[in-house]
């Protein structure tokens, strides 16, 4: 299995406390980092994202900055245990965008299962862990 196609830069406002939450709290990996960039290149069981502060290095900005960076966006990150990163969240009380939940989504297939939670980063974004619940006929 190669890198992932779509890889997705997120930019931050603090990269040490970015870093922490996401590391410490949501369970993802440095995979690098530049320092002298505020950069960190994360993953969590091959999702993979970058985080930069905003304010060092290149921008690749096309407006303005302004909090919540993430508006209209939300990025769903399968986990292989939902149950336990939902714990890691409310025990460092994390404030959660959406409780835990079991929803089923229509497809082609029949009805796609997710068990899922939301948390907004400090940052704004919207991450929407996920736990596969498998397929059921319509």
């Amino acid at each position: 299995m190669g890198d992932p196609a779509l890889i997705p830069e997120l930019y931050v406002r603090d990269i040490v406390k970015s870093t922490k939450f996401y590391t410490d709290i949501l369970g993802f990996t440095v995979l690098y980092a530049r320092e002298e960039e505020a950069f960190a290149m994360l993953d969590r069981e091959g999702a993979q994202i970058m985080i930069e502060q905003y304010n060092v290095g290149r921008k690749w900005l096309t407006g303005e900055l302004e909090y919540p960076f993430g508006r209209g966006m939300s990025f769903q990150i399968e986990v292989s245990d939902v149950d336990g990163l939902y714990q890691s969240v409310c025990e460092n009380d994390i404030p959660l965008f959406l409780d835990i939940e079991e929803k089923w989504y229509r497809t082609n297939e029949g009805f796609s299962g997710n068990k899922q939670f939301i948390v907004q980063d400090f940052d704004g974004y919207l991450l929407r862990f996920f736990q596969d619940l498998g397929i059921k006929n319509a």
